[in-house]
């Protein structure tokens, strides 16, 4: 009798569940374009081991702050918790003093001893590689550190070009050939340079088996060496992937480095434009969709591009927004929303979750606070879930329904499914209207985010949101009240009060003789 009674309080349940849309969840392999990155400059995220703190002053922001490969181990869960698929390390060689960052290169072939050792930066790729994160490795080819040892060998003379500061930025020349800042510029075109930097790049992926690199100063090396330098990296490891900074707000300029080889870049045409227009209300977010629409004319495959609104070399995205006198938290949350849901790699810096504050270098580079309020923290879990879980959110196209007064809505689609992503960047609610000529009519919008629910007649869609608020929409059936189904249960509910009432009648009924 029990059976009974269960198959029959199943009933209804099974009825609703053939009411429910339902996306296939089976997706295509995992693409690089798919990956969620979170930035670490080694130095100020963690410090797991104090027995490496050498010369450790966390009051001096020039000075190492005792950061290490540890420590980041420590925080892999915290990291995979918010949902990101892929780690960004700072340079882990070998520096000179005060070469915290990692970019004062004193020998290519060893790790820093204040992060750690060998055998502790390969456990950090095995324990990431255990939680399905990839590992993308700073890798500078431009320069060294500013007392490399090759400077007083005289046989290595011929490795470095003349000592000679860039002074015109325009000029091309000049920009690959002459001194960034003072640091002593290699010179990629000696033979012998050239071929140390290839092994040495070949050596750190079969060694230590990471995923990646992520090319520093590309647009001071010319373009030759990097189309070398790329198919001999991607020789050696499958799948191996090339992010190059190529610094400099013309895209077609930026763009052109990747007919070298170079996979991708971190766009900063979109930063520029990104943190502009989330920085501060009532900016139109339309017009990010021009910067989509030229990438696709100008990169192979746009969607493998670098999006951040945050990095070591700027100032912070808190700043911008307190200098314009904004709370910097719904700021955040709208430019995160945004980053998350829009084509491209969504690149977050260690300290965004957190809404860390920071000016210019070295600034920007605060040591992480594990102690604060982790209301972003949640926010960017929530967003990193449901990018993996759509695919149309970063293989689907991109298309503006709604632009008007800081208020936006893009539609992304792909093979059948499509998403809405809406955007209130005001002080005040908004309402907007989409018709049915750009949205099928008499469907429903289910929001992913914020729980929302919108349901659509034959006119259209209303969508209103409070002010600095997103909603992430997934457009599925109508699953309004179905009186088939209200019938269908109530009639399930009522035969069984009467199999109740019958049974007990029964048991009380007296036994014949």
């Amino acid at each position: 009798m029990k059976k009974r009674v269960l198959l029959v309080l199943l009933i209804p349940f099974l009825l609703f569940s053939g009411n429910v849309s339902v996306f296939a969840s089976e997706k295509e392999g995992r693409n690089w374009q798919d990956e969620m990155m979170y930035f670490i400059m080694i130095d100020r995220f963690n410090n797991g081991d104090q027995s490496n703190d050498f010369t450790v002053n966390v009051n001096d922001p020039r000075a190492y702050h005792g950061g290490d490969f540890k420590g980041i181990i420590d925080k892999l869960d915290y990291i995979q918790e918010m949902g990101f698929t892929t780690i960004w390390l700072t340079p882990v060689f070998k520096n000179e003093a005060k070469g915290y960052h990692g970019y004062w290169i004193e020998d290519f072939y060893d790790v820093e001893e204040h992060f750690g050792t060998m055998d502790e930066f390969k456990q950090l790729v095995k324990e990431a590689h255990s939680r399905d994160i990839k590992v993308v490795l700073d890798f500078v080819v431009n320069h060294t550190g500013y007392k490399h040892p090759w400077l007083g060998d005289l046989e290595k003379k011929d490795w470095f070009h003349e000592r000679k500061d860039i002074t015109d930025w325009n000029n091309q020349e000049q920009v690959e050939n002459q001194q960034l800042f003072g640091l002593p510029d290699l010179a990629q075109e000696n033979p012998e340079t050239k071929q140390y930097l290839l092994d040495v790049a070949k050596w750190w992926i079969t060694e230590t088996d990471i995923d990646g690199y992520r090319l520093d100063t590309v647009r001071h090396v010319p373009k030759w060496f990097w189309e070398e330098f790329a198919a001999e990296v991607k020789s050696v490891k499958d799948d191996f992937f090339l992010l190059g900074e190529v610094w400099h707000n013309d895209p077609r300029y930026v763009a052109d480095y990747t007919k070298t080889g170079i996979d991708s870049v971190v766009d900063y045409p979109f930063y520029e434009e990104a943190t502009r227009i989330f920085s501060a209300p009532n900016q139109s977010v339309g017009r990010l969709q021009a910067i989509w629409k030229r990438n696709t004319t100008l990169y192979e495959n746009p969607y493998e591009l670098g999006n951040f609104i945050d990095n070591h070399d700027n100032e912070r995205f808190t700043r911008k927004a307190l200098d314009k006198k904004q709370n910097p938290t719904p700021r955040l949350k709208l430019a995160l929303s945004y980053l998350f849901t829009a084509p491209g790699i969504p690149i977050i810096y260690y300290g965004t979750e957190i809404a860390m504050d920071g000016g210019e270098d070295p600034d920007n580079r605060r040591l992480m606070n594990f102690r604060t309020d982790d209301k972003l923290v949640e926010y960017i879990g929530k967003l990193s879930k449901i990018r993996k879980n759509y695919p149309a959110l970063t293989r689907g196209d991109f298309e503006v329904l709604y632009d008007r007064g800081g208020m936006a809505v893009f539609k992304r689609t792909y093979e059948g499914q499509t998403m809405l992503i809406a955007i209130n960047n005001t002080t005040e609610t908004q309402k907007a209207e989409i018709s049915s000529e750009q949205l099928e009519p008499n469907m429903q919008l289910k929001g992913l985010l914020e729980n929302d629910l919108t349901r659509g007649n034959d006119e259209g869609y209303s969508i209103i949101l409070e002010r600095e608020m997103t909603e992430v929409y997934l457009l599925e059936e109508n699953t309004g009240i179905n009186l088939m189904v209200v019938y269908a249960i109530a009639a399930v509910f009522l035969a069984l009060i009467a199999f109740f009432y019958i049974n007990k009648r029964k048991h009380q009924s007296p036994e014949k003789s």
